[in-house]
């Protein structure tokens, strides 16, 4: 249950339709870069023209905006062509827009020659990624983490799946693979089988002699973790799947900070550290969905609900609430995006709210929207994107302003429902 005041709620649903009618006009939306593929381009869901149409689809979905505007939003996703190439994944390309086709299905037979056309591509992208994936790890070589992150890899395409058919072959594959990937590559190996040699940025680096291990939701092992406990409370179910659950959770528990201030964890673990059983990382990163206490508490939560494993989901409960209470953790936070801003940061509790063993997080639900509002007045709306920009904050201010879950269930591409 989620406390927020009915004028906090109003604000909440004015800043949201503000935002939404800023963006309702095709015109707000730059023109893509002149003979480059980039992120930026219409296709993109995290900074494009389709991450603009979810929110679109949203409000259409809850009666609060308009069907035409969504669908020309759609349109105008898809309109420079989508790509189901190698740079294709859940926030570009192909599967992004299916994953926002999907979301506007609001009665059957909806954009179903569209989403027929989409599934056929996505399909492609994602058994493309699972043979790669499978035959890296039979050549039992370390994975960079764009191969199984949210972002770029086959977490992301595993959660658009678990969505749009969550008892499709390839929802079970990459279940499967995702199990793989927390076995050690050697029987004597210490590392983990997500283990990368690569820095977060997915580069060689002297940085990181060794690589590292990635404890992030949205580019980390946690993402994972998300996604299993996300299949397993719906039933869908693979060999070997309670196991990748603890191996990951266990992984966690080692690197778990325990302080006056409550239980976070380090955003990665070196090689070094890992030699020396002691992270560097001296205090908690800030408060965010992508890397911090909230996206890493909110995947053990719902770990711990798949598995009934009580001790683990009050243990991740304690450390969001903690984090939610310290001023000098929430003084972290610089900007009102999903990623690792405001809105990540209220979503994810809300979310977290609903399914909490106490009200101590739903509790905190009023102050942090009152916060997400006074911040969501300095944003610049020159920035229209989904994880970072504008479009992400008025979904997040939608979810504020109701009291029921979305309907389109934007939300799936963060893994936290």
């Amino acid at each position: 249950m989620n406390t927020v005041t009915s004028e906090t709620a109003r604000a909440a649903r004015d800043a949201a339709e503000a935002i939404a009618d800023h963006l309702a006009d095709l015109a707000s939306y730059p023109p893509a870069p002149a003979g480059r593929r980039t992120r930026l381009m219409p296709q993109s869901l995290s900074d494009g023209a389709a991450g603009i149409a979810l929110l679109h689809i949203e409000r259409a979905r809850a009666n609060l905006g308009d069907w035409r505007t969504a669908h020309a939003w759609l349109t105008a996703a898809a309109r420079d062509g989508l790509s189901a190439g190698p740079d294709a994944d859940l926030f570009f390309g192909a599967p992004a827009l299916a994953y926002v086709a999907r979301a506007a299905v609001d009665q059957p037979g909806k954009y179903a020659s569209a989403l027929a056309s989409l599934d056929t591509s996505t399909a492609l992208v994602t058994r493309r990624r699972l043979d790669q994936g499978r035959a890296r790890i039979d050549r039992r070589d370390r994975p960079p983490l764009a191969e199984f992150d949210v972002i770029r890899g086959l977490t992301g395409l595993g959660a658009h799946y678990l969505h749009r058919d969550p008892h499709h072959e390839l929802t079970r594959d990459v279940l499967s693979y995702l199990v793989r990937l927390t076995e050690p590559l050697h029987p004597s190996d210490p590392l983990p089988g997500w283990w990368t040699d690569h820095d977060p940025t997915g580069q060689a680096s002297p940085n990181f002699p060794g690589g590292h291990s990635n404890l992030g939701m949205a580019h980390g092992i946690s993402g994972p973790l998300a996604l299993l406990g996300t299949a397993m409370r719906r039933s869908v179910i693979v060999d070997g799947h309670a196991e990748a659950i603890e191996a990951i959770c266990a992984h966690l528990d080692a690197w778990r900070q325990d302080s006056d201030s409550g239980p976070w964890w380090p955003q990665w673990i070196t090689r070094e550290e890992l030699g020396a059983g002691r992270a560097r990382q001296a205090a908690p990163s800030r408060p965010s969905w992508c890397y911090g206490t909230p996206g890493i508490a909110r995947a053990q939560q719902i770990a711990a609900i798949a598995t009934g494993d009580t001790e683990r989901q009050a243990m991740a409960e304690h450390a969001l609430a903690a984090c939610l209470s310290a001023p000098g953790q929430l003084d972290r936070i610089t900007d009102t995006g999903l990623c690792h801003g405001w809105a990540g940061l209220v979503q994810v509790a809300w979310r977290a709210a609903r399914d909490a063993l106490t009200p101590t997080i739903s509790t905190q639900s009023s102050r942090l929207a009152t916060l997400l509002l006074h911040h969501a007045h300095e944003e610049d709306r020159r920035n229209t994107g989904l994880l970072t920009g504008i479009a992400g904050l008025a979904l997040a201010l939608h979810t504020v302003g109701r009291s029921a879950p979305p309907p389109s269930e934007w939300d799936a591409c963060l893994l936290i429902n």
